[in-house]
C-alpha cells in the first residue's frame, strides 16, 4: 500500500480528511450533531415516539428508523427537494442504510412500543455523506439516549456497542481513504465501510467502475477503513471529553459566582 502518493488536496492516501463534530446543536431534538468531514456537513438528530410500525404491534419491542435529505443547496447544483409525492431513490437507498445500521448496535427490546427516528439531513455534500451520517446518527443517538436515562424513560441502556463508517476506493491502483467529490468522480472502485469498535462488520458496500479490481486491492481498502474508523472514534471520544467538561465546568463557575455574590452582600452589610 502506497500511503507516499499526494492526492489533489495534499493527503495521503490513509489520511482522513478534517474532521469535526459540534454536539447538541439544536435544543429541541432529544440529541443532535453536526458532523464536517472536510467540506462534507450534516445534521443527525434524534428523537424518541410511542408506537411502531403495525408489524410490531402486540409485540412489545421498540423500532428504530432514519431518514436521508440533501437540503437542495448542499450540492453545487441545486438539488429538488424531497416531497411526500416524489422521494429520490437515492434518499431512500440512503435512509435504509442508515437504519439498518444503527438497528444493529441498538437492544429494540428494551424500548417497548416505541420508534426511535433519526433525521440525516445534508448540509453541505462533498463525498462520503452517507457515512458521515452513519457516523452522527450514531454520537446523536448516545446524547440522546443519555437524556432518556436522565429523563426515566428508559431504564438502561439500549446501545450494545458503538458505530462508525467511512469511504475508501481504488484510483490508478492505490488505495485511499475517505473519499472525496473531486476523487469519487473519477474513482476506479468505490466502497463504503460501516464498522463497530469492537471490531465487527456491520455492512460493505461498493463498486468498480470500470474494471475489476484485485484482492489485494480490497484488502488495502478493508485495512484502511479500519484505520480511519479508529481514528474517528479517538477524535469523537476527544470532543465528548470536552463537551463533558464544559459543561461540568458551567455549574462549577456558577457556583463560584453565586459564592462571591454571596460574601459581597454580607461585606456591604457589616459596612453598613
Amino acid at each position: 500500500m502506497n500511503n507516499v502518493i499526494k492526492r489533489a488536496d495534499g493527503r495521503r492516501a490513509d489520511q482522513l480528511r478534517p474532521f469535526s463534530i459540534h454536539i447538541d446543536s439544536f435544543g429541541y431534538a432529544d440529541g443532535s450533531v453536526i458532523v464536517s468531514l472536510g467540506q462534507t456537513k450534516v445534521l443527525c438528530a434524534v428523537t424518541l415516539q410511542t408506537g411502531v410500525p403495525p408489524f410490531l404491534k402486540g409485540k412489545r419491542t421498540g423500532w428504530l428508523t432514519a431518514e436521508y435529505a440533501l437540503m437542495p443547496t448542499s450540492t453545487q447544483t441545486r438539488s429538488q427537494r424531497d416531497s411526500n409525492q416524489k422521494i429520490n431513490g437515492r434518499s431512500v437507498e440512503i435512509s435504509r442504510l442508515i437504519g439498518r445500521s444503527l438497528r444493529t448496535v441498538v437492544d429494540l427490546n428494551k424500548l417497548g412500543e416505541r420508534t426511535i427516528t433519526i433525521d440525516c439531513d445534508v448540509l453541505q455534500a462533498d463525498g462520503g455523506t452517507r457515512t458521515a451520517c452513519i457516523t452522527g446518527a450514531f454520537i446523536a443517538l448516545r446524547r440522546a439516549e443519555a437524556q432518556w436515562l436522565k429523563e426515566g424513560l428508559i431504564i438502561e441502556s439500549v446501545i450494545v456497542d458503538e458505530l462508525a463508517a467511512i469511504s475508501a476506493g481504488v484510483k490508478n491502483g492505490v488505495a485511499l481513504l475517505d473519499i472525496d467529490y473531486a476523487e469519487d468522480s473519477t474513482i476506479d472502485a468505490d466502497y463504503n465501510f460501516v464498522l463497530t469498535r469492537s471490531g465487527s462488520i456491520v455492512e460493505i458496500q461498493g463498486t468498480t467502475e470500470a474494471k475489476a479490481i484485485a484482492w489485494p486491492l480490497f484488502n488495502d481498502m478493508c485495512h484502511l477503513a479500519t484505520q480511519g474508523i479508529k481514528d474517528i472514534f479517538g477524535l469523537i471520544d476527544k470532543a465528548e471529553v470536552k463537551k463533558t467538561a464544559k459543561q461540568e465546568h458551567i455549574p462549577a463557575m456558577n457556583a463560584v459566582s453565586r459564592g462571591l455574590s454571596d460574601a459581597l452582600k454580607k461585606y456591604t452589610l457589616s459596612s453598613e
